[in-house]
């Protein structure tokens, strides 16, 4: 049942009851589901968007509102084109955030830790979690006014996605792509996981710095490079090398010089005693790893705790010694099971004891921190699954070069490339529980305990077994007595959120939804993961499905605040979109800092800043000001430096149409009026209109050309289709033609029914023009108005958009544009005068052609009624001197119009002489400077023709004004005799 009217218009607009009841009514109406779900022999063109998943951990906040209103944007313009519109929604079950979350919450509750609860309770602790968080987010983008397909919903971990992820794993294993190696990692000794590199935030470390971790009781001693003396095995030289992790010492298995470096060729060859360790290690020659223009030119190579050393390692074929266990406490003598960052200070001291210590000097560098927990990443060596993405990369590559798939703004090409063309084996295991668990399982007992390969991957244990059988060539007696473990680690986050375009629609099953909504048509997403999830869909849909996941990719920037600044929580410019939507006080917004968990210094600063944003709170505002507030930044490849105070307008604008669609419901149109026009054809319908009607019929075919424009796939201006609306509702429709309409439809003359028709289709189409930004108000407004035919859908949102039906007219806009001008003139006048609407003083319009005599003619009540002024003459300019009586003054508006105003008895006369002298002085000051121009030798020859032109035409302009100018100079001293 629809949404119920109150039978009539309230006098003022409240968003809060104008959104109230229309959401549910669309959902339960199926309005938000494609139209082949009614009707599946419909021919409509698909247009799919899959929303990119949130995670389910969080709020959301303006990045994801802004995506919404964007994707819904396009959604509800295509579905209103008549496409065959999907827009698929769901979330993401960020196995890290989600785990890290829960755990605290276990703790907190419970006083147990997950092991302590085991597996299987805590993942019913984590299902709880989520079935009781997912439903905020999407409570607050219905909030927001999306128009997903609900019944369509995903999750990365529901029954469809699983069997996707494990379907697609197995294929890639199948494939000869998936393998098991040992390699580094980061490693978070909190999580007790490998992270992927999103997770990782690299920190500028300052000079001498002492930073906090999470577990240790005392501050790590950081920003310093320590200097460390390697003596030779057979003399007393020595190699001075200088590290930021002294404690990875005790992992070292080689120094490397540069081949080329002069001070270091009589050591080629030879080795080096290991300071804590009963060993010696060589000296290698490695052109890669060394620039011998930075510090000593020694370089310490540590293969199993850093990622260039581990590279070199494998090229000199060096050991690996792995220095600290998985919780980053060390597990070498003489240190063996002091925390790592103990033994960084005492293995300082204790080669300062030793003699080996050639100083500590303090250091700025970069390290990086786990987003999850601020633990120091560790890069650690350990056995893990990868991919191997090279050829899936080169495909994608070859994409984006031959124009099969677009990336918007073309800027992030290049970025592409790099990132590809330089792509490393994927890391695909995590040491999680919350995920997809990897469907590998090891062969015990059947194989000898060293076999350097036990793993076999399968759908199921009972393909795990015929998989064995075959891969070790087992006897069926073997087979019997083997034991099959799986993995305990999970996959990836974002392995599963890369089958998104294709898992959410039904893959790997050949079902109806993938023949017809797959490939997508659309991703729009933020560009800051580009890499980690744009890049690894496209790779996976080429090749699972063998096609490209979409056809283009829209990359969104970034929502800052109003100064340009990220958005942080310690800045405390980080905005709730239901702060906006339902208006939040200051207070409020205090609190959700001070609750949070930053320090007093942050909490102070954070404050102090939300007091300059905001210091009366945020007012409500409504979905539909902020989904057109958000739009209106939105142009390619540019931030969103996001001011409250522009959203705070565009409530206002909301409050316009309001007031509009009343005045014309209850004033212009009354209730016994009638629609007798449906549509305007140009070609039957000019003669009769006048020009204001043909004007705004102009006017309204140009916003509806540059809305198209703006949310067309290949485009994405939104700024673009925001500012056609905004303009022809606000300057054109309500501050032009509403007012124009006023004296015919108060007149009642013969004119009045063909006025109200055209009033009545403008904001018709208008709200249909507007409905895809502003989806709640324009559905209200257009189901108060008369229903005539043309109202063939139970919603604004099935109606069709507006296209261009032939009324854009360069000679009617340029009829009406110097109207106007002349109503700028006048209305400029009476305010450099101080004359109110009270005043309405008599007009004369000079006009110097025929035609501008004629049109003026014409248009002298519509001058009249919007300069709000008296009676209007039109005149030649011979005329002037004999019609135009004293005490007028004068202004030009072109070379070719001028204004006479009555003012006898208005003015102050020396004043506005004094005003009017100063204006001829500044003109004839660039009459003389363009005669100057025009004057130097040889300008015939010297400037090109087409300057030469411009000084003409522009002397003549300046010539023209100056001596109309003078006419109402001289006039205006008149009117003290």
């Amino acid at each position: 049942m629809m949404k119920s009217l109150a039978p009539e218009m309230a006098a003022t607009y409240d968003p809060k009851s104008v959104e109230a009841g229309w959401y549910q009514w669309w959902e339960k109406s199926g309005f938000f589901r494609p139209a082949s779900d009614t009707n599946p022999e419909t021919t409509a063109k698909p247009f799919v968007i899959v929303a990119p998943p949130p995670n389910v951990t969080g709020f959301l906040h303006l990045g994801h509102a802004l995506t919404g209103a964007v994707q819904d944007c396009l959604t509800r313009f295509h579905r209103m084109k008549g496409y065959n519109a999907l827009y698929v929604p769901g979330t993401d079950h960020a196995g890290i955030a989600t785990q890290v979350v829960v755990e605290r919450r276990v703790m907190k509750m419970e006083g147990k830790t997950r092991h302590q609860l085991g597996r299987e309770e805590f993942m019913k602790r984590l299902w709880h979690f989520k079935e009781n968080h997912a439903g905020m987010i999407t409570k607050q983008f219905r909030e927001i006014g999306i128009s997903p397909d609900w019944t369509r919903e995903r999750f990365t971990m529901d029954a469809q996605s699983s069997a996707a992820v494990l379907e697609a794993f197995v294929r890639l294993d199948e494939d000869g792509l998936v393998h098991r190696d040992t390699r580094l990692v980061n490693w978070c000794c909190t999580l007790q996981s490998a992270i992927s590199d999103l997770e990782v935030e690299f920190m500028e470390v300052p000079k001498s710095a002492k930073v906090s971790i999470p577990g240790y009781d005392r501050k790590v001693d950081m920003g310093t490079l320590t200097h460390v003396a390697y003596k030779l095995s057979d003399s007393d030289d020595e190699i001075v090398i200088a590290t930021t992790r002294p404690e990875t010492l005790l992992g070292d298995t080689a120094v490397a010089v540069h081949p080329d470096d002069e001070r270091y060729k009589k050591f080629h060859g030879k080795s080096l005693k290991c300071p804590f360790r009963d060993a010696t290690i060589p000296i290698v020659l490695d052109a890669t790893l060394v620039d011998m223009n930075f510090g000593t030119g020694a370089v310490k190579i540590t293969p199993a705790h850093d990622p260039n050393d581990f590279e070199s390692g494998r090229r000199h074929n060096l050991p690996r010694l792995v220095m600290m266990d998985l919780h980053g406490n060390v597990t070498m003598e003489p240190f063996t099971g002091m925390h790592r960052f103990d033994c960084r200070r005492e293995i300082v001291k204790k080669l300062d004891e030793m003699g080996l210590l050639r100083g500590v000097e303090p250091y700025e560098y970069r390290v990086g921190r786990c987003t999850r927990t601020g633990d120091i990443v560790e890069p650690m060596l350990m056995p893990q699954w990868f991919v191997d993405c090279s050829d899936m990369a080169r495909r994608a590559v070859e994409a984006v070069r031959n124009g099969e798939l677009r990336l918007y703004p073309a800027s992030h090409e290049s970025v592409w490339f790099h990132w590809l063309e330089n792509i490393k084996p994927w890391c695909v295991s995590r040491q999680l529980w919350w995920g997809h668990r990897i469907p590998a399982y090891k062969v015990v007992n059947a194989l000898p305990s060293d076999h350097a390969d036990p793993w076999v991957v399968a759908r199921n244990l009972d393909e795990a077994k015929t998989k064995a059988k075959a891969k070790f060539n087992l006897t069926d007696e073997q087979l019997a007595t083997a034991e099959f473990e799986q993995d305990p680690d999970v996959l990836d986050t974002w392995f599963s959120s890369g089958l998104w375009p294709f898992s959410t629609i039904g893959w790997p099953n050949d079902s109806d939804d993938m023949k017809r909504f797959f490939p997508n048509t659309l991703m729009e997403t933020g560009h800051d993961i580009i890499f980690f999830w744009v890049a690894r869909m496209v790779m996976l849909s080429l090749h699972l499905t063998g096609k490209l996941p979409y056809k283009e990719v829209f990359f969104h920037a970034m929502v800052r605040d109003k100064n340009g600044e990220k958005m942080s929580k310690s800045k405390g410019n980080v905005i709730d979109p239901l702060y906006v939507i339902h208006g939040v006080s200051l207070e409020t917004l205090n609190e959700t800092v001070r609750s949070g968990n930053l320090s007093d210094k942050e909490v102070e600063k954070a404050i102090k800043q939300q007091k300059e944003f905001f210091p009366d709170g945020i007012p409500e505002c409504g979905s539909d000001a902020l989904r057109f507030g958000l739009l209106s930044y939105t142009q390619s490849g540019r931030s969103v430096n996001l001011d409250i105070q522009r959203i705070v307008a565009y409530r206002q604008f909301g409050n316009k149409l309001w007031n509009v669609v009343r005045y014309v419901l209850y004033h212009a149109l009354g209730t016994e009026y009638v629609p007798s026009k449906q549509q305007f054809d140009p070609a039957a319908d000019a003669a009769a209109l006048p020009l204001e009607c043909r004007w705004i019929l102009s006017r309204l075919d140009v916003a509806i050309s540059e809305a198209t424009q703006g949310m067309s796939v290949g485009l994405y201006d939104f700024a673009m289709a925001t500012n056609a609306v905004y303009r022809f509702w606000l300057y054109e429709l309500c501050d032009v033609f509403l007012e124009l309409t006023k004296p015919t439809i108060q007149s009642g003359s013969d004119k009045k029914q063909l006025v109200q028709d055209v009033l009545l289709y403008v904001v018709e189409v208008g709200l249909r023009l507007l409905h895809p930004m502003m989806p709640f108000v324009t559905e209200e407004l257009w189901h108060r108005l008369p229903n005539y035919s043309t109202f063939a859908h139970e919603t604004i949102m099935l109606a069709p958009y507006p296209e261009a039906s032939g009324w854009a007219s360069g000679e009617v806009d340029a009829a009406m544009s110097i109207v106007l001008d002349v109503v700028h003139n006048v209305r400029s006048t009476k305010a450099s005068y101080s004359l109110t609407n009270k005043h309405k003083p008599a007009v004369w319009i000079t006009a110097h052609t025929p035609e501008l005599r004629e049109l003026f003619a014409a248009q002298t009540q519509m001058v009249s009624t919007l300069g709000v002024v008296g009676e209007v003459t039109v005149v030649a300019p011979a005329e002037e001197a004999a019609a135009v009586p004293k005490g007028c003054g004068f202004s030009v508006v072109t070379k070719e119009v001028g204004v006479n105003m009555m003012l006898m008895g208005f003015i102050d006369v020396d004043k506005e002489v004094a005003k009017v002298e100063k204006q001829l002085a500044g003109l004839t000051k660039q009459i003389e400077g363009t005669k100057k121009k025009m004057s130097i030798p040889n300008y015939e020859t010297k400037v090109p023709g087409e300057i030469r032109a411009a000084n003409a035409e522009k002397l003549h302009t300046l010539e023209t004004q100056e001596t109309q100018l003078r006419d109402g100079l001289e006039k205006m001293r008149n009117l003290k005799q």
